[in-house]
Protein backbone atom coordinates (compact mmCIF):
# COMPACT_ATOMS: atom_id res chain seq x y z
CA UNK A 1 0.00 0.00 0.00
CA UNK A 2 0.97 3.73 -0.65
CA UNK A 3 2.81 5.56 2.16
CA UNK A 4 -0.63 7.55 3.30
CA UNK A 5 -0.83 9.87 6.18
CA UNK A 6 -1.85 8.57 9.60
CA UNK A 7 -4.92 10.02 10.66
CA UNK A 8 -3.62 13.32 13.08
CA UNK A 9 -1.12 13.94 9.67
CA UNK A 10 -4.73 13.86 7.87
CA UNK A 11 -6.19 16.40 10.39
CA UNK A 12 -3.54 18.49 9.78
CA UNK A 13 -3.22 18.67 6.03
CA UNK A 14 -7.29 19.03 5.86
CA UNK A 15 -6.99 21.57 8.12
CA UNK A 16 -4.18 23.48 6.30
CA UNK A 17 -6.93 23.68 3.04
CA UNK A 18 -8.67 27.27 2.88
CA UNK A 19 -11.31 26.60 1.27
CA UNK A 20 -13.79 23.34 -0.02
CA UNK A 21 -11.67 23.28 -3.56
CA UNK A 22 -8.26 22.95 -2.40
CA UNK A 23 -9.67 19.78 0.54
CA UNK A 24 -11.56 18.41 -2.82
CA UNK A 25 -7.56 18.65 -4.79
CA UNK A 26 -5.86 17.09 -1.33
CA UNK A 27 -8.38 13.86 -1.86
CA UNK A 28 -7.45 13.59 -5.19
CA UNK A 29 -3.61 13.66 -4.62
CA UNK A 30 -4.21 11.35 -2.00
CA UNK A 31 -5.79 8.61 -4.36
CA UNK A 32 -3.01 9.35 -6.86
CA UNK A 33 -0.80 8.18 -4.37
CA UNK A 34 -2.47 4.62 -4.14
CA UNK A 35 -1.01 1.76 -6.00
CA UNK A 36 -2.01 0.87 -9.39
CA UNK A 37 -4.23 -2.46 -8.79
CA UNK A 38 -3.29 -5.51 -10.33
CA UNK A 39 -5.43 -6.79 -13.34
CA UNK A 40 -5.69 -10.17 -11.16
CA UNK A 41 -7.52 -7.87 -8.23
CA UNK A 42 -9.81 -6.09 -10.37
CA UNK A 43 -12.07 -8.90 -9.90
CA UNK A 44 -15.74 -9.08 -9.20
CA UNK A 45 -15.52 -10.71 -5.79
CA UNK A 46 -13.94 -7.02 -5.15
CA UNK A 47 -15.81 -5.07 -6.66
CA UNK A 48 -18.08 -3.12 -4.04
CA UNK A 49 -21.86 -3.25 -4.70
CA UNK A 50 -23.65 0.01 -3.66
CA UNK A 51 -20.92 2.71 -5.43
CA UNK A 52 -21.95 4.55 -8.52
CA UNK A 53 -18.46 4.29 -9.84
CA UNK A 54 -16.42 1.08 -9.95
CA UNK A 55 -14.70 0.85 -6.75
CA UNK A 56 -12.48 -2.41 -5.65
CA UNK A 57 -11.03 -2.90 -2.43
CA UNK A 58 -8.61 -5.75 -1.76
CA UNK A 59 -7.91 -6.83 2.22
CA UNK A 60 -5.29 -9.01 3.26
CA UNK A 61 -4.46 -10.16 6.74
CA UNK A 62 -0.86 -10.87 8.25
CA UNK A 63 0.63 -13.31 10.55
CA UNK A 64 0.29 -10.86 13.26
CA UNK A 65 -3.55 -10.35 12.54
CA UNK A 66 -2.76 -6.60 10.90
CA UNK A 67 -4.80 -5.84 7.95
CA UNK A 68 -3.66 -4.29 4.69
CA UNK A 69 -5.85 -3.02 1.78
CA UNK A 70 -5.31 -1.98 -1.86
CA UNK A 71 -7.75 -0.44 -4.09
CA UNK A 72 -9.04 1.41 -6.88
CA UNK A 73 -11.47 3.44 -8.36
CA UNK A 74 -12.42 4.39 -11.80
CA UNK A 75 -13.24 8.64 -10.52
CA UNK A 76 -10.26 10.53 -8.55
CA UNK A 77 -12.78 11.94 -5.76
CA UNK A 78 -13.56 8.33 -5.23
CA UNK A 79 -10.12 6.85 -5.29
CA UNK A 80 -9.46 9.55 -2.84
CA UNK A 81 -12.03 8.60 -0.33
CA UNK A 82 -10.60 5.18 -0.74
CA UNK A 83 -7.46 6.42 0.33
CA UNK A 84 -8.27 7.68 3.61
CA UNK A 85 -10.61 4.66 4.51
CA UNK A 86 -7.44 2.84 3.69
CA UNK A 87 -5.32 5.21 5.91
CA UNK A 88 -7.64 4.92 8.77
CA UNK A 89 -8.22 1.08 8.88
CA UNK A 90 -4.68 -0.02 7.80
CA UNK A 91 -2.69 -2.04 10.63
CA UNK A 92 -5.78 -2.55 12.63
CA UNK A 93 -6.64 -6.22 13.27
CA UNK A 94 -10.33 -7.28 11.94
CA UNK A 95 -11.78 -6.68 15.29
CA UNK A 96 -10.73 -3.34 15.71
CA UNK A 97 -11.46 -2.56 12.10
CA UNK A 98 -15.18 -3.91 13.31
CA UNK A 99 -14.92 -1.74 16.07
CA UNK A 100 -13.89 1.53 14.91
CA UNK A 101 -16.93 3.54 13.39
CA UNK A 102 -14.52 6.21 10.81
CA UNK A 103 -17.37 8.32 9.83
CA UNK A 104 -17.02 10.93 12.60
CA UNK A 105 -13.65 11.23 11.07
CA UNK A 106 -15.06 12.29 7.67
CA UNK A 107 -16.92 15.09 10.03
CA UNK A 108 -14.11 16.48 11.66
CA UNK A 109 -12.71 16.67 7.77
CA UNK A 110 -15.76 18.70 6.90
CA UNK A 111 -15.61 16.22 4.10
CA UNK A 112 -19.07 15.05 5.00
CA UNK A 113 -21.17 17.58 4.11
CA UNK A 114 -19.51 18.69 0.64
CA UNK A 115 -19.83 15.25 -0.97
CA UNK A 116 -23.11 14.57 -3.47
CA UNK A 117 -25.60 12.00 -1.96
CA UNK A 118 -24.09 9.31 -4.31
CA UNK A 119 -20.75 9.80 -3.43
CA UNK A 120 -21.75 9.66 0.30
CA UNK A 121 -23.86 6.36 -0.73
CA UNK A 122 -20.89 5.29 -2.25
CA UNK A 123 -18.27 6.00 0.59
CA UNK A 124 -21.05 4.43 2.93
CA UNK A 125 -20.78 1.00 0.97
CA UNK A 126 -17.15 0.91 1.04
CA UNK A 127 -17.12 1.58 4.80
CA UNK A 128 -19.97 -1.34 5.19
CA UNK A 129 -17.88 -3.52 2.67
CA UNK A 130 -14.71 -3.62 4.38
CA UNK A 131 -16.15 -4.22 7.79
CA UNK A 132 -18.12 -6.95 6.64
CA UNK A 133 -14.97 -8.30 5.23
CA UNK A 134 -13.39 -7.78 8.52
CA UNK A 135 -16.33 -9.72 10.44
CA UNK A 136 -15.83 -12.66 7.79
CA UNK A 137 -12.39 -12.94 9.26
CA UNK A 138 -12.75 -12.44 13.11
Amino acid sequence: MANLPDKQKLVRNFSRCPNWEEKYLYVIELGAQLAPLSAEDRQEQYLISGCQSQVWIVMHGSDNGQLTFSGDSDAAIVKGLLAIVFSLYSGLTAAEVMALDVRPFFAELELSQHLTPSRSQGLEAMIRAIRAKAAAMV
